[in-house]
């Protein structure tokens, strides 16, 4: 839960603070318990109040809150798309702009009036996600807003219409398989906190999901001495991370069995790995412990450092470092055990690998702080220096080519600032 801790900051200003204002030479707006957001700014846009209404849900003014809580007095509870309290329902037209300035928008397949028909949707999610991260719907900050409503929301989206597009390849009354969507990213840059959210706004929505990562399928404890003892002086393959240090034919095993639970009532656990086991070397955890999933499955969310990595020429690879020779021919049976399961692609791009440092020393930190044992400064420093040679070698071709067998209709490339949010890059 580490990870959590990149949006979790101290709010200073306000979310949902909205207001309807009306004039009166218009008459009172009355707004009925459970209406839709669009069909209320339709109603504004109308009675030409939506621009300069004095409040801006992003502006985040206790007298804003005050003045609309004094004009619903005069003119009775306006209740916003979330019925369980009454809401000052300020302008809509800012959230709507605020939504389309995020630089994933057209990327993603969205326009101004696809999100202006479905705003009502993107503010509930917002309120989920308040919920999960134990955020004040009412105190969000810009960066938290950014996160959720140029990032996180988009990418739900995105991924709900991939699902849509993979059933719609099955007959009615066939058994449909989940989609799996990979998620490739660097360590520390946010993919397991954005799967987290997304796993939780697929459950919330009525699909069941399934998240697994890399990490799950590392080498048992006893299985990284034995392949440290194969590769005598190969220090990227000393510790777990590289090609090489994963349990192929148990991740095999495992997609296929996620793949096939797509009926009622089957029913499998999920592997899952400690890294704080030996010091923060890490171990396969105990299958005591492991989560019991149920299907059937609509997609399995599946995160990992490396995912969609391509053995490149030796001669390329050794020019990085000579001892990604190894690890590059380890490389070659990654295809068959992970890739080829994933049926659409999310690459999450950095400008510098370097950030990943930072990134990861930010994490054990946390975990430090949470009373987990984690791993030392120089320690984390040590462990990154093992994969930045891989970084190096195989990024560039993943964000220029995208992963093997990846369709470009099936793909979206994110470029991410250090913060960790979405630009609009390349």
């Amino acid at each position: 839960m580490a990870a959590l801790n990149i949006i979790s900051q101290p709010p200073t200003s306000s979310f949902l603070n909205f207001k309807i204002k009306n004039s009166f030479d218009n008459g009172p707006l009355y707004v009925p318990n459970k209406p839709t957001l669009s069909s209320v700014a339709k109603q504004l846009s109308k009675s030409g109040t939506i621009a300069g209404s004095g409040c801006s849900w992003m502006q985040g003014s206790s007298t804003c809150f005050n003045a609309a809580a004094a004009n619903d007095r005069r003119r009775g509870i306006v209740y916003s798309v979330f019925p369980t309290k009454p809401a000052q329902v300020s302008s809509v037209q800012d959230l709507y702009e605020f939504i389309c300035s995020g630089p994933l928008l057209e990327k993603m397949g969205f326009t101004p009036e696809s999100v202006a028909e479905s705003v009502d949707k993107w503010l509930a999610y917002g309120l989920h996600l308040c919920r999960l991260f134990q955020l004040g719907e009412f105190e969000l900050n810009i960066p938290q807003k950014v996160r959720f409503y140029h990032y996180y929301i988009p990418v739900f989206l995105w991924c709900e219409d991939q699902i849509s597009q993979h059933m719609s390849g099955y007959k009615e009354g066939e058994d449909i398989p989940p989609l799996v969507i990979g998620f490739s990213a660097p360590q520390g840059c946010g993919k397991t906190t954005l799967v987290f959210a997304l796993d939780y706004l697929f459950k919330i929505t009525g699909r069941r999901s399934a998240t697994i990562s890399i990490d799950d399928f590392y080498l048992t404890a006893e299985g990284q001495a034995k392949l440290r003892e194969e590769n005598p002086g190969n220090a990227l393959l000393e510790f777990r991370g590289n090609a090489g240090s994963h349990d192929l034919p148990f991740s095999v095993e495992t997609l296929t069995a996620l793949k096939k639970l797509n009926k009622e009532g089957t029913k499998m656990k999920l592997p899952r790995y400690d890294k704080s086991a030996y010091s923060g070397k890490g171990d396969r955890a105990d299958p005591s412990t492991w989560p019991e999933i149920e299907g059937p499955l609509s997609v399995v969310l599946f995160e990992g450092w490396m995912l969609g990595f391509k053995p490149l020429p030796v001669e390329t690879v050794k020019a990085v470092d000579p001892q990604l020779e190894t690890v590059n021919k380890n490389l070659e049976a990654y295809y068959d055990a992970w890739d080829k399961f994933i049926g659409a692609w999310i690459v999450i791009k950095i400008k510098d690998p370097t950030c990943v440092f930072q990134w990861r020393l930010q994490a054990e930190i946390a975990m430090r702080d949470a009373g987990k044992p984690g791993m030392s400064d120089e320690e984390v420093k040590d462990f990154v220096s093992r994969y930045l040679p891989a970084y190096y070698a195989y990024l560039p071709t993943l964000y220029s080519e995208g992963p093997s067998g990846s369709d470009p209709k099936h793909y979206i490339l994110i470029e991410i600032d250090e913060g960790r949010n979405p630009i609009l890059g390349n």
